[in-house]
């Protein structure tokens, strides 16, 4: 029976509030805080840093999930690492020296992952596989919160699969964009096992309802054999 983890991404949270609503979504289930990092270059968009990574770290004992949108990416890592991420990835297209950026990641001590948009190809895994833990595939283009769901990406989650499964090793596969309850269950079936939702869980009153209603979702998978 896979492990499912869902990963609320606090960019649709109320910044206001940020502390408290980081607390109420791991209280309602959450197993993951997914922690979305632009800088208006690589993407069209400027959200948070390392000071709110830190602010909120003493709030919630779950990993928090650095997803660096950014570009150059080498700067920033040791930041984040010392603010009390557990978790970041970056895009290949991002970094010069993709085997170096995923050492240091490591070095800091933190797990290193990759991140693919919908149009990014996946052939950058094929060297670097030893150094992965992670492997994210963007469901929308990044940049904004609130996008729809692109289909193309369940066939990418289906070769990261198969690339995880032949290199025996422990690599979460995350999904991130336009991730809801009616298609969750397709990102699972796909290969996925962690999935970003934003505005599917802070947009509703309930976290805990929407959570819950992702998890039956995913168990439907299970007991169907995926």
């Amino acid at each position: 029976m896979t492990t499912y983890q869902i990963a609320p991404s606090i960019l649709s949270a109320d910044f206001a509030r940020l502390g408290e609503e980081v607390r109420n979504v791991v209280a309602a289930g959450a197993d993951i805080i997914h922690f979305d990092v632009m800088d208006n270059h690589y993407v069209p968009n400027l959200t948070i840093g390392p000071l709110v990574c830190q602010a909120i770290r003493p709030h919630v004992q779950v990993p928090i999930d650095v997803h660096l949108m950014v570009r150059p990416v080498d700067r920033i890592i040791p930041d984040f690492a010392k603010a009390g991420a557990n978790i970041i990835t970056f895009h290949p297209e991002a970094s010069d020296h993709i085997d170096r950026t995923l050492q240091l990641i490591r070095d800091s001590g933190c797990k290193a992952g990759l991140v693919f948009n919908p149009g990014t190809p996946m052939h950058y895994l094929n060297h670097v596989m030893d150094k992965i833990d992670m492997i994210l595939i963007m469901s929308v283009n990044p940049g904004f919160g609130g996008q729809s769901f692109i289909a193309e990406a369940l066939k990418k989650l289906a070769i990261a699969r198969r690339m995880i499964n032949e290199s025996g090793r422990d690599i979460l596969l995350e999904v991130d964009g336009g991730i809801k309850v009616d298609n969750i269950g397709a990102a699972a079936e796909a290969g996925a096992d962690t999935f970003v939702a934003g505005s599917a869980i802070f947009g509703q009153p309930d976290y805990k309802a929407v959570i819950d209603a992702m998890r039956a979702e995913l168990a439907k998978v299970d007991r169907a054999g995926y």
